[in-house]
């Protein structure tokens, strides 16, 4: 497998139980598969951290993500789907109004505006 690609959960599994067992050691793994010692690093500590469930769960790049993030991108929502991304719009919008700023714009012209009001506890 080369650059980029997407490791099974029982691959990731197996290689992290070779190398804790003392199969192999970490550079073996890697190089038998193509890969960098960081990433049978990493599937280690996440493993010793968090267990096997760690590896089926989906991640995205840090810190999980946005859960509803795909719903931005997805064509056709359902009722369902459409009434959670509405939710978490309005508690967003929320939030913002609660520390004082609101956005304005949309993609590039995106701008955060600061707003102070007489009525507002600070």
């Amino acid at each position: 497998m080369g650059k980029h690609n997407k490791y099974s959960p029982e691959f990731k599994i197996k290689c992290v139980k070779d190398v804790l067992k003392g199969k192999h050691s970490q550079e073996e793994v890697a190089l038998k598969n193509g890969m960098t010692n960081t990433n049978i690093r990493r599937w280690i500590k996440n493993y010793q951290e968090h267990g096997e469930e760690y590896f089926y769960q989906e991640h995205r790049g840090g810190g999980g993500g946005n859960p509803y993030a795909a719903l931005h991108r997805k064509k056709n929502l359902s009722k369902t789907e459409r009434l959670e991304l509405e939710n978490l719009k309005l508690r967003i919008e929320n939030e913002r109004l609660k520390k004082g700023y609101t956005v304005e714009g949309v993609g590039a012209n995106k701008e955060f505006v600061i707003f102070y009001d007489k009525n507002m506890k600070s």
